[in-house]
């Protein structure tokens, strides 16, 4: 029990810092506007040759229209969890392949939706969309404090996550 306590701690100074992190984050942007910006891709690093769409408003609509469940991953850049998860998340040959099968946004930013957010805004955290627009709060990682996260190490968890999430659009729609 020492160490499952220990583990949650962890994981807690974790998103705790992420959290820090992200507000540090957002005051940078705004002077940041002013600069010209390098044009990037929207796939942030995540698969760059997959199709990734820019607003969550337009991923809902493209799932919606082409029956295709929705992945949102919202990560921040100077997040080492996010930075890691990323790392191997591109290089899955599976994945990558798997997720053409997906409408696809990664957010650096928090949507206004709040069932984006079942259990709280922390990162790197994942979720699926059905095309009827449901949020599949049954698709979960494997912390109990944090339903949506995944670390490098639950790649495989994620791998048949996105199959449980085309599986149930199979049988349901």
């Amino acid at each position: 029990a020492m160490e499952k306590s220990y583990m949650s701690m962890l994981l807690l100074l974790i998103a705790i810092s992420c959290a820090l992190a992200k507000d540090v984050g957002k005051k940078e942007t705004k002077e940041n506007t002013t600069k010209p910006k390098l044009p990037q891709t929207l796939s942030r690093g995540w698969g760059d040759q997959l199709i990734w769409t820019q607003t969550y408003e337009e991923a809902l609509f493209r799932s919606k229209h082409s029956n295709k469940p929705l992945m949102i991953i919202h990560h921040l850049d100077d997040c080492p969890h996010s930075q890691a998860l990323k790392k191997v998340f591109a290089e899955h040959k599976d994945i990558q392949k798997l997720a053409e099968k997906f409408i696809l946004l990664n957010l650096v930013y928090e949507t206004t939706d709040k069932n984006l957010a079942p259990d709280g805004q922390y990162v790197p955290r994942i979720l699926f969309i059905d095309p009827s627009l449901t949020v599949r709060a049954d698709i979960t990682g494997r912390y109990s404090n944090r339903l949506y996260a995944y670390e490098p190490s639950d790649i495989s968890l994620l791998y048949s996550n996105m199959q449980k999430a085309l599986k149930l659009l199979k049988t349901e729609l």
